[in-house]
């Protein structure tokens, strides 16, 4: 239930996920964990996406997932301090504040996922070796678009990858624990540089309706973090619905608002009457 006192505790959580994280250094897979617990939506059936469904056992055996216990058992740390907290909010929320504590957007975060204890079948989640062909088919199916795909490529600034988990080696950026743009920067200086490129990198700037956006986020980061910050909503909003008690909260509002206007216009009619 979202109500005051849940979201106090949300604050609280993430007072504690900025000082786990900043200590940790713990940025890159806290951010993989958001991103991994979303991205298995289907507009479709309405299925998957962000409700905690990933600390299931064998969810986190998904070969996309190799790696990712440890952002799990990290945050277990803070959901024993904050109980009441839904799974599924605390790992979007960990996504959240590893962007920001690293130099990247605030992005908006509003709470009410539900946990689920049933898990997607595997292979609802990005190919690395794969083309446009195959981002496309995944992030249409999550209902996101293919300026989404772009942005939220964009986070791989931060991180790198790791032989035993992806079959692939090495960061992406020269910082990988600071959220910037130079993600961008790289894929459009080629190979020369020795970062990594996988395929789904380097079809960012082959694909013509990809590549405006690579350029534009290389040169103006402004605009990356803009667009960013609203692909990454997106993205931890897939299938959520209010819940009852905020809905309440907002027509409570919404009534009192009413009633105070009438009894201000009448308390000045009667003003002028005297």
């Amino acid at each position: 239930m979202v109500n005051a006192g849940y979201l106090k505790e949300i604050e609280r959580a993430r007072r504690d996920l900025r000082a786990l994280i900043s200590a940790k250094q713990c940025a890159p897979i806290m951010l993989r964990l958001a991103w991994h617990d979303a991205g298995t939506y289907d507009a479709k059936t309405n299925s998957g996406g962000p409700n905690g469904s990933i600390r299931n056992e064998h969810e986190l055996r998904h070969n996309a997932n190799n790696g990712l216990k440890i952002a799990v058992d990290l945050c277990e740390e803070v959901k024993a301090k904050h109980p009441q907290i839904t799974y599924a909010d605390l790992y979007q929320l960990a996504g959240v504040v590893a962007v920001e504590v690293t130099g990247g957007p605030t992005i908006n975060f509003v709470p009410g996922r539900v946990d689920s204890s049933v898990s997607p079948d595997e292979g609802r989640l990005p190919d690395a070796n794969q083309g446009a062909r195959h981002l496309r088919d995944i992030f249409h199916r999550m209902g996101l678009s293919d300026k989404d795909i772009v942005a939220l490529s964009g986070g791989h600034t931060l991180g790198k990858a790791h032989k035993d988990r992806s079959g692939f080696e090495g960061p992406w950026t020269s910082n990988p624990l600071k959220f910037d743009n130079s993600y961008f920067v790289e894929l459009l200086k080629g190979e020369q540089w020795g970062l990594l490129k996988l395929p789904t990198d380097k079809v960012l700037t082959q694909d013509p309706h990809f590549r405006p956006y690579v350029h534009l986020y290389a040169k103006d980061e402004d605009a990356f973090f803009k667009d960013y910050a609203e692909s990454h909503k997106k993205l931890s909003e897939l299938g959520l619905t209010r819940s009852s008690s905020l809905k309440m909260t907002k027509a409570t509002i919404g009534v009192l608002v009413t009633l105070t206007v009438i009894i201000l216009s009448y308390l000045y009619d009667l003003n002028k009457q005297a």
